[in-house]
């Protein structure tokens, strides 16, 4: 009888194989992966991803070094892919430019080779050995004042159908 974590893993494992094809994958937020916080896009959410590109930039990383970061254009969202547990701290101490969801959400995501319009795409790449941090984000985000955001309400009920 297989172990009881192997049925969740071969399903992690075909989402990943949907994403690395080309196809959507929807993963849930909190747990091993990350959390999500959702900002509006423009020219002020677009000043905050430039400053983290140049806080995470290593010595070898290109000029776009952020970590991921999915943009909705139809929906004028940013959606920053930060450590899990990030939005257990942001509930303590919520940002008006920014809202910040973890379980019980799950977020679609777009296909890795999705770099640009149409649909969401990766506006900064997801990497393996990154996510974006939450501390100079919060600093950005409170500094540039993105917005307008929607409620958390109506986020997690989109996030999954992202498409």
């Amino acid at each position: 009888m297989p172990a009881e974590d192997m049925g969740t893993l071969a399903d992690r494992i075909r989402r990943l194989m949907d994403l690395t094809a080309g196809r959507q994958l929807a993963l849930p937020l909190g747990g091993r992966y990350f959390d999500a916080v959702v900002t509006a896009n423009g020219p002020a959410a677009y000043g905050a991803v430039r400053l983290m590109d140049e806080t995470q930039r290593g010595p070898n990383d290109a000029a776009d070094a952020c970590g991921p970061v999915i943009e909705d254009q139809q929906r004028g969202w940013l959606i920053w892919l930060v450590p899990p547990g990030t939005s257990d701290q942001w509930a303590r101490a919520p940002l008006r430019f920014a809202t910040c969801l973890g379980t019980p959400h799950q977020l679609a995501l777009p296909p890795l080779g999705q770099t640009e319009p149409p649909g969401p795409y990766w506006l900064r790449r997801c990497r393996s050995d990154r996510l974006v941090p939450p501390g100079p984000l919060r600093q950005y985000l409170d500094q540039f004042r993105p917005g307008p955001v929607p409620s958390e309400t109506v986020l997690g009920s989109l996030l999954s159908t992202i498409s």
